[in-house]
């Protein structure tokens, strides 16, 4: 089998993989295996190569394309193989970053023996300087991670379950605390003190609506590893059945609740809102029709705030008030006081949204009866 051909089976099956790529169609500019969209800080559009090492797999996460126990195409690409093909695309302009994902054929320090010899070869035989992300197996050992880091831009362990029982349901080859949330606080141990990356950044990923974990079980565990830890982000997969699978007859996950997983993470990551400041119904779901930050705010009682003397903390509480814009609005407001709230607009401020919870120089933006 060409490599070409390898490529194309394992490059389909690392798509469940998340990576900051904006959707799973391959670059219209191109007719190749493995070519994903990557979205900048900036917002602009990088293109990755994404895919696996091997899809030979001993775990069989029942959810997933590639567990031991479905019956299709078994392949591997040297790591040779593997940096030259990669590289043959990042020459030719095609992607401007690689992210390396596997399989656990046999054995976790085998298999991350394999990836890291990838990225050894890419930077120290090619001297490739440019973006890496390299997924670690649950399991792997503290000395192999470590030289994952020293290489990698980037590193994730997928945590897939919010809890050991949620983890179970899915998986009977993997120890939630052990394999998983260890080597998670191992990668933040080793965060910053890599030599070669020292600012290298680590990530994780759900797996939603394969297990029967609510969106608080969710959110509680996110809340905890935010707490203790320097992670970037967390992903979050909607389940979707694969055929061949034990979960092939599963309903699929709405992808509108992951949406509001999202909002609801980067309250508590990027804003840091406490998790029983949100609101969930009487399932411990999250609402699948409003806004997480809209029905937070509907629950607090420092509303009207006033936009001339609110501290950081209750100005990002202001629906369509974002961390920028508060950080603008208390930078003008030293010099000089707002007086409407055309001048919130100009810094990017939702007003619709905002206009019922805040006050300017005393004076309400909206109605009394749009705030009751």
């Amino acid at each position: 089998m060409s490599t070409l051909e390898k490529m194309k089976i394992l490059t389909d099956s690392a798509q469940y993989d998340l990576c900051d790529y904006v959707n799973h169609n391959k670059s219209s500019q191109v007719n190749l295996p493995g070519i994903y969209e990557a979205t900048g800080h900036n917002g602009c559009k990088i293109p990755l190569f994404k895919t696996l090492l091997t899809n030979k797999c001993k775990n069989d996460c029942k959810y997933c394309i590639n567990q031991s126990k479905r019956n299709f195409t078994r392949l591997e690409l040297a790591p040779e193989e593997l940096a030259k093909a990669f590289l043959n695309y990042y020459n030719r302009g095609i992607v401007n970053g690689l992210f390396l994902s596997s399989g656990v054929d046999r054995d976790e320090d085998i298999t991350m023996e394999k990836t890291i010899e990838t990225i050894r070869i890419l930077r120290k035989v090619y001297g490739y300087d440019d973006y890496i992300h390299l997924k670690i197996v649950p399991g792997a050992s503290k000395d192999s991670i470590k030289r994952a880091m020293a290489l990698a831009n980037r590193v994730s362990i997928n945590i897939e379950a919010a809890t050991p029982s949620g983890l179970a349901e899915l998986s009977s080859t993997k120890d939630y605390n052990k394999d998983i949330l260890k080597r998670l606080h191992w990668i933040d141990s080793l965060h910053g003190k890599s030599t070669t990356y020292p600012n290298s950044t680590h990530t994780t990923q759900l797996i939603v609506g394969a297990n029967d974990e609510s969106d608080r079980e969710i959110l509680h565990r996110m809340e905890k590893i935010y707490n203790k830890t320097k992670l970037k982000r967390t992903y979050f997969s909607a389940f979707s059945p694969i055929q061949e699978t034990d979960f092939e007859n599963k309903e699929a996950c709405s992808t509108n609740r992951t949406a509001k997983l999202y909002n609801a993470d980067s309250l508590l990551n990027d804003y840091h809102f406490k998790l029983n400041e949100l609101v969930f119904n009487e399932n411990n779901q999250l609402s699948l029709t409003q806004d997480p930050k809209i029905l937070a705010a509907e629950n607090m009682n420092i509303f009207p705030v006033e936009i001339n003397s609110a501290p950081f903390v209750e100005l990002i509480r202001v629906p369509g008030i974002g961390i920028k814009s508060a950080r603008k609005i208390i930078s003008i407001r030293k010099k000089i006081p707002f007086k409407n709230k055309n001048e919130l607009k100009k810094l990017g401020v939702v007003v619709d949204r905002a206009e019922k919870y805040i006050k300017i120089d005393g004076a309400y933006q909206s109605l009394l009866e749009n705030f009751q």
